[in-house]
Protein backbone atom coordinates (compact mmCIF):
# COMPACT_ATOMS: atom_id res chain seq x y z
CA UNK A 1 0.00 0.00 0.00
CA UNK A 2 1.58 3.63 -1.03
CA UNK A 3 0.44 6.68 0.36
CA UNK A 4 1.73 10.35 -0.89
CA UNK A 5 3.33 11.67 2.36
CA UNK A 6 4.27 15.13 0.64
CA UNK A 7 1.23 15.85 -1.72
CA UNK A 8 3.41 17.90 -4.17
CA UNK A 9 7.27 18.74 -4.57
CA UNK A 10 8.75 20.78 -1.69
CA UNK A 11 8.31 24.39 -2.71
CA UNK A 12 9.91 27.82 -0.66
CA UNK A 13 7.36 28.41 1.83
CA UNK A 14 8.43 30.21 4.90
CA UNK A 15 12.32 31.46 6.62
CA UNK A 16 14.21 29.34 8.77
CA UNK A 17 16.85 31.54 10.70
CA UNK A 18 16.34 34.46 7.72
CA UNK A 19 16.70 32.23 4.59
CA UNK A 20 13.81 30.63 2.68
CA UNK A 21 13.14 27.26 3.04
CA UNK A 22 11.30 24.13 1.55
CA UNK A 23 8.06 23.53 3.56
CA UNK A 24 4.73 22.74 1.81
CA UNK A 25 3.96 19.65 3.47
CA UNK A 26 0.79 17.42 3.77
CA UNK A 27 0.68 14.55 6.18
CA UNK A 28 -1.51 11.51 6.77
CA UNK A 29 -3.69 10.91 8.74
CA UNK A 30 -4.38 14.41 9.73
CA UNK A 31 -1.05 14.85 11.64
CA UNK A 32 0.29 18.48 12.24
CA UNK A 33 3.91 19.11 11.39
CA UNK A 34 5.86 18.69 14.82
CA UNK A 35 2.91 16.96 16.51
CA UNK A 36 5.31 15.57 19.03
CA UNK A 37 4.66 15.45 22.93
CA UNK A 38 7.98 17.46 23.25
CA UNK A 39 10.85 18.39 21.03
CA UNK A 40 14.23 16.76 21.68
CA UNK A 41 17.24 18.82 22.70
CA UNK A 42 19.99 16.11 21.84
CA UNK A 43 21.54 17.22 18.75
CA UNK A 44 23.04 13.33 18.91
CA UNK A 45 19.88 11.85 19.52
CA UNK A 46 17.96 13.77 16.59
CA UNK A 47 20.98 12.87 14.02
CA UNK A 48 20.67 8.77 15.25
CA UNK A 49 16.90 8.85 14.59
CA UNK A 50 17.34 10.68 10.96
CA UNK A 51 20.30 8.03 10.36
CA UNK A 52 17.61 5.16 10.85
CA UNK A 53 14.53 6.93 9.14
CA UNK A 54 16.97 7.37 6.31
CA UNK A 55 18.70 4.12 5.86
CA UNK A 56 17.33 1.35 8.29
CA UNK A 57 13.78 1.53 7.78
CA UNK A 58 12.53 -2.31 7.72
CA UNK A 59 15.23 -5.40 7.70
CA UNK A 60 15.96 -5.32 4.63
CA UNK A 61 15.03 -3.35 0.93
CA UNK A 62 15.04 -3.37 -3.10
CA UNK A 63 14.42 0.14 -5.06
CA UNK A 64 14.82 0.57 -8.62
CA UNK A 65 16.25 4.24 -9.30
CA UNK A 66 16.46 6.85 -12.39
CA UNK A 67 19.47 8.98 -12.21
CA UNK A 68 19.03 12.28 -14.46
CA UNK A 69 22.36 13.78 -14.73
CA UNK A 70 22.83 17.78 -15.47
CA UNK A 71 25.84 19.20 -16.24
CA UNK A 72 26.77 23.27 -15.93
CA UNK A 73 26.26 23.03 -19.66
CA UNK A 74 22.63 21.80 -19.64
CA UNK A 75 23.73 18.24 -20.81
CA UNK A 76 21.85 15.56 -19.74
CA UNK A 77 22.59 11.76 -19.26
CA UNK A 78 21.33 9.26 -16.93
CA UNK A 79 21.75 6.09 -15.37
CA UNK A 80 19.15 3.65 -14.49
CA UNK A 81 20.07 0.62 -11.60
CA UNK A 82 18.69 -1.51 -8.48
CA UNK A 83 19.99 -0.92 -5.14
CA UNK A 84 19.82 -3.99 -2.46
CA UNK A 85 20.15 -3.19 1.57
CA UNK A 86 19.71 -5.49 4.30
CA UNK A 87 20.42 -5.07 7.92
CA UNK A 88 23.05 -7.10 9.28
CA UNK A 89 22.07 -6.95 12.89
CA UNK A 90 18.95 -5.23 14.77
CA UNK A 91 20.38 -2.16 15.57
CA UNK A 92 19.67 1.11 14.48
CA UNK A 93 22.80 2.50 12.48
CA UNK A 94 24.40 -1.21 12.74
CA UNK A 95 26.11 -3.34 10.23
CA UNK A 96 24.46 -3.12 6.72
CA UNK A 97 25.00 -3.93 3.24
CA UNK A 98 24.43 -2.23 -0.35
CA UNK A 99 24.41 -3.83 -3.82
CA UNK A 100 23.87 -1.42 -6.74
CA UNK A 101 23.35 -3.32 -9.81
CA UNK A 102 23.28 -0.65 -13.18
CA UNK A 103 21.06 -1.89 -16.20
CA UNK A 104 21.13 0.95 -18.22
CA UNK A 105 22.79 2.96 -20.34
CA UNK A 106 24.70 0.35 -22.36
CA UNK A 107 28.39 1.02 -21.33
CA UNK A 108 27.28 1.22 -17.87
CA UNK A 109 25.35 -2.02 -17.96
CA UNK A 110 26.46 -4.72 -15.47
CA UNK A 111 28.63 -2.99 -13.48
CA UNK A 112 28.35 -3.20 -9.51
CA UNK A 113 28.85 -1.12 -6.60
CA UNK A 114 28.85 -2.71 -3.28
CA UNK A 115 28.94 -1.98 0.19
CA UNK A 116 29.45 -3.38 3.80
CA UNK A 117 28.85 -0.54 6.09
CA UNK A 118 30.92 -1.04 9.40
CA UNK A 119 29.82 0.83 12.80
CA UNK A 120 33.46 2.79 14.33
CA UNK A 121 35.73 1.89 11.28
CA UNK A 122 35.98 2.68 7.27
CA UNK A 123 33.49 0.90 5.44
CA UNK A 124 34.35 -1.60 2.57
CA UNK A 125 33.31 -0.66 -0.89
CA UNK A 126 34.09 -2.68 -4.11
CA UNK A 127 33.39 -1.65 -7.70
CA UNK A 128 33.02 -4.08 -10.57
CA UNK A 129 33.49 -2.91 -14.23
CA UNK A 130 32.45 -5.51 -17.01
CA UNK A 131 33.93 -3.96 -19.91
CA UNK A 132 37.34 -4.98 -18.14
CA UNK A 133 36.10 -7.22 -15.88
CA UNK A 134 37.96 -5.72 -13.20
CA UNK A 135 36.99 -5.76 -9.77
CA UNK A 136 38.19 -2.11 -8.12
CA UNK A 137 38.49 -1.18 -4.24
CA UNK A 138 37.47 1.63 -3.49
CA UNK A 139 39.67 3.55 -0.48
CA UNK A 140 38.14 5.46 2.11
CA UNK A 141 39.77 8.53 0.66
CA UNK A 142 37.17 8.04 -2.23
CA UNK A 143 34.48 8.01 -0.22
CA UNK A 144 33.48 11.65 -0.81
CA UNK A 145 33.89 11.63 -4.79
CA UNK A 146 31.43 11.29 -7.48
CA UNK A 147 29.39 8.47 -7.99
CA UNK A 148 29.24 6.89 -11.52
CA UNK A 149 29.52 11.00 -12.79
CA UNK A 150 26.90 12.18 -10.76
CA UNK A 151 26.53 15.07 -8.09
CA UNK A 152 26.08 12.39 -5.73
CA UNK A 153 29.25 10.77 -3.67
CA UNK A 154 29.75 7.28 -2.95
CA UNK A 155 28.93 8.07 0.67
CA UNK A 156 25.30 9.30 -0.12
CA UNK A 157 24.70 6.24 -1.43
CA UNK A 158 24.69 4.32 1.73
CA UNK A 159 24.69 7.42 4.38
CA UNK A 160 27.46 8.77 6.37
CA UNK A 161 28.01 7.80 9.60
CA UNK A 162 26.38 9.53 12.79
CA UNK A 163 28.56 9.37 14.98
CA UNK A 164 31.80 10.42 12.10
CA UNK A 165 30.88 14.55 13.26
CA UNK A 166 30.12 17.03 15.98
CA UNK A 167 26.53 17.93 16.52
CA UNK A 168 24.86 20.68 17.81
CA UNK A 169 21.19 21.96 17.69
CA UNK A 170 21.17 25.19 16.07
CA UNK A 171 17.24 25.50 15.59
CA UNK A 172 13.87 23.99 16.45
CA UNK A 173 11.06 25.03 14.29
CA UNK A 174 6.95 23.54 14.62
CA UNK A 175 7.95 21.60 11.61
CA UNK A 176 11.76 21.05 11.45
CA UNK A 177 14.99 20.28 14.18
CA UNK A 178 17.98 22.14 12.44
CA UNK A 179 21.44 20.77 13.13
CA UNK A 180 24.54 21.71 12.01
CA UNK A 181 27.55 18.79 11.92
CA UNK A 182 31.38 19.23 11.33
CA UNK A 183 33.42 16.31 11.01
CA UNK A 184 35.27 15.11 13.82
CA UNK A 185 38.42 14.25 11.47
CA UNK A 186 38.45 17.51 8.85
CA UNK A 187 41.11 15.88 6.89
CA UNK A 188 38.59 13.01 5.73
CA UNK A 189 35.41 15.71 4.55
CA UNK A 190 36.12 18.29 1.67
CA UNK A 191 33.31 20.68 3.70
CA UNK A 192 33.92 22.31 7.00
CA UNK A 193 30.49 21.78 8.01
CA UNK A 194 26.50 20.78 6.88
CA UNK A 195 23.36 21.90 8.11
CA UNK A 196 20.49 19.58 8.04
CA UNK A 197 16.49 20.27 8.20
CA UNK A 198 15.26 17.21 9.59
CA UNK A 199 11.60 17.17 9.60
CA UNK A 200 9.97 16.42 13.29
CA UNK A 201 7.91 13.93 12.35
CA UNK A 202 9.35 11.83 9.99
CA UNK A 203 13.09 12.25 11.26
CA UNK A 204 14.01 12.44 7.19
CA UNK A 205 16.51 14.92 6.81
CA UNK A 206 14.46 17.07 3.50
CA UNK A 207 17.27 18.95 3.50
CA UNK A 208 21.18 19.37 3.85
CA UNK A 209 23.45 22.45 2.98
CA UNK A 210 27.31 21.77 2.56
CA UNK A 211 29.53 24.90 3.74
CA UNK A 212 32.99 25.56 2.20
CA UNK A 213 35.99 26.94 4.62
CA UNK A 214 34.49 30.40 3.73
CA UNK A 215 31.40 29.41 5.19
CA UNK A 216 29.63 29.48 1.65
CA UNK A 217 26.73 26.93 0.63
CA UNK A 218 28.19 25.11 -2.53
CA UNK A 219 26.85 22.02 -2.22
CA UNK A 220 22.72 21.27 -1.64
CA UNK A 221 20.44 17.70 -1.21
CA UNK A 222 16.97 18.59 -1.16
CA UNK A 223 14.21 16.08 -1.16
CA UNK A 224 11.54 16.68 -3.95
CA UNK A 225 9.01 13.83 -2.79
CA UNK A 226 8.32 11.45 -0.03
CA UNK A 227 5.87 8.79 -0.23
CA UNK A 228 4.55 6.24 2.77
CA UNK A 229 5.49 2.68 1.75
CA UNK A 230 4.85 -0.49 3.87
CA UNK A 231 4.44 1.79 6.40
CA UNK A 232 7.71 3.84 6.06
CA UNK A 233 8.08 7.42 5.22
CA UNK A 234 10.43 6.73 1.87
CA UNK A 235 12.30 9.50 -0.61
CA UNK A 236 11.14 8.68 -3.55
CA UNK A 237 12.59 12.04 -5.42
CA UNK A 238 15.86 13.33 -4.15
CA UNK A 239 18.41 16.27 -5.91
CA UNK A 240 21.57 17.52 -5.13
CA UNK A 241 23.04 20.59 -6.77
CA UNK A 242 26.65 21.14 -6.44
CA UNK A 243 27.66 25.45 -7.51
CA UNK A 244 31.16 24.39 -7.26
CA UNK A 245 31.60 22.52 -10.59
CA UNK A 246 27.05 23.56 -11.64
CA UNK A 247 24.68 21.35 -12.66
CA UNK A 248 22.51 18.62 -10.50
CA UNK A 249 21.83 15.21 -9.99
CA UNK A 250 17.68 14.17 -9.55
CA UNK A 251 17.44 11.06 -8.61
CA UNK A 252 13.44 9.04 -8.41
CA UNK A 253 13.12 5.61 -6.74
CA UNK A 254 10.34 2.99 -7.96
CA UNK A 255 8.87 -0.43 -6.85
CA UNK A 256 10.24 0.44 -3.18
CA UNK A 257 9.76 -2.41 -1.42
CA UNK A 258 10.64 -3.51 2.40
CA UNK A 259 10.71 -7.25 3.92
CA UNK A 260 11.92 -8.62 0.98
CA UNK A 261 13.95 -11.34 2.65
CA UNK A 262 16.85 -10.84 0.64
CA UNK A 263 19.89 -13.14 1.54
CA UNK A 264 22.94 -11.98 2.64
CA UNK A 265 25.25 -14.18 0.09
CA UNK A 266 23.65 -11.92 -1.87
CA UNK A 267 26.34 -9.28 -1.15
CA UNK A 268 29.53 -10.98 -0.96
CA UNK A 269 32.55 -10.58 -3.87
CA UNK A 270 30.95 -14.01 -5.92
CA UNK A 271 28.07 -11.67 -7.07
CA UNK A 272 29.88 -8.96 -8.13
CA UNK A 273 30.60 -11.05 -11.43
CA UNK A 274 27.25 -12.82 -11.37
CA UNK A 275 23.96 -10.65 -10.16
CA UNK A 276 21.65 -12.64 -8.90
CA UNK A 277 18.95 -11.86 -11.00
CA UNK A 278 16.16 -13.28 -9.43
CA UNK A 279 16.13 -10.33 -6.57
CA UNK A 280 17.03 -7.40 -8.96
CA UNK A 281 13.57 -7.72 -10.82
Amino acid sequence: MMTRLFRRPLAAAHAIAGAAFVAALALPGGLTPGAVAQDLTDAQAIVDRASAASYYQGPDGRARVHMSITDAQGRERSRDFTILRTDIDDRDNGEQRFYVHFSRPADVNGTVFMVWKHVGADDDRWLYLPALDLVKRIAASDERTSFVGSHFFYEDVSGRGPREDTHSLAQTTDTYYVVDSEPKDPSKAEFARYRNYIHKDTFLPVKTEYFDGQGKVYRTYTVEQVETIDGHPTVTRARMADSQIGGATVMRYSSVAYDVGLPQDVFTERYLRNPPRQHLR
